[in-house]
């Protein structure tokens, strides 16, 4: 798989921010098809970096009303979490 498909985007929150500043884990949002393998060979392809962990979460859609009343739902995601080798960094900016 190549990185365009397995790589959405980085997730750049307040959370992730910490956690890249104090552990050296990165947030990403995936493909819904990508798995933990594939996933750490695009982040080291194309950060050029040593992936050590990969922890992945599938965040459910939550359910909200409209103005109207009616019913729908946020659109669910898959996000990464992948924690690099001590040393290494990612500028995301």
């Amino acid at each position: 798989m190549n990185a365009i498909h397995v790589l959405k985007s980085a997730r750049l929150t307040e959370k992730a921010n910490l956690l890249s500043a104090e552990f050296g884990q990165y947030t990403f949002e995936v493909f819904p098809n990508a798995s933990k393998h594939a996933i750490r060979e695009a982040v080291e392809k194309t950060f050029k970096v040593t992936v050590t962990r990969v922890n992945v979460i599938i965040q459910r859609g939550k359910n909200k009303r409209s103005r109207q009343g009616r019913p729908s739902m946020t659109s669910e995601f898959k996000k990464a979490i992948v924690t690099l080798k001590a040393g290494d960094k990612i500028e995301l900016l």
